[in-house]
């Protein structure tokens, strides 16, 4: 299997829930405890600064470390100062909170280093992973590598999908989107 087929299909069932445990974060009637949820929703438009910075936008950060269970009591916020960035394989950049990240390690973790396809997989997503600060204004600094891998050079759009942040340059986002809206309807038949 080449190596993008695999980390594509592994990214792919990270996004239909396969393989993880509590991926869409909803409370597990067996659990003691409800699990959080950040339900990012929307799209912003910002601008990475000279030195690499992102600003994550307010509504984003206002949702930061949100319990299920009191989404709008301020106490039941965790204090968060660092995402989980990640590269993906289609050129966008996602990032999540640790909380989000510590499950998605724990899955991971569990792929066997004797397997040759599973050690791979392991190689090729803590490859692609960084953890960023998030500083006292909200931004998180980017790394070159990071910027080259989704072809940022100034302007972003930031899409809250839920439970992480997806990353995209805007002429590349537009591509897709445009290349993709006669996917749409038959997508959203087949999935929902």
């Amino acid at each position: 299997m080449e190596l993008d087929s695999l980390s594509s299909s592994f990214f792919y069932s990270l996004k239909q829930g396969k393989g993880w445990n509590g991926w869409n974060y909803l409370h597990n009637a067996g659990a003691q405890e409800t699990r959080p949820m950040a339900g990012f929703i929307g799209k912003e438009r910002h601008a990475v600064d000279e030195k690499g910075r992102l600003m994550i936008p307010v509504k984003f950060r206002r949702k930061f470390g949100q319990s299920l269970s009191s989404p709008l009591d301020e106490a039941s916020c965790e204090h968060i100062d660092s995402l989980c960035i990640i590269k993906t394989p289609d050129r966008s950049l996602e990032l999540y909170e640790p909380f989000v990240w510590n499950d998605m390690r724990k899955s991971i973790s569990g792929l066997s280093d004797f397997n040759p396809e599973e050690r791979l997989l392991k190689m090729l997503m803590y490859e692609s992973l960084e953890l960023v600060e998030l500083d006292r204004q909200g931004r998180v600094a980017l790394s070159r590598e990071f910027l080259d891998h989704a072809g940022i050079s100034k302007d972003v759009v930031i899409i809250g999908a839920d439970t992480k942040m997806i990353i995209w340059e805007p002429e590349r986002l537009a591509t897709l989107l445009q290349e993709s809206a006669s996917r749409f309807a038959s997508l959203a038949g087949r999935y929902f």
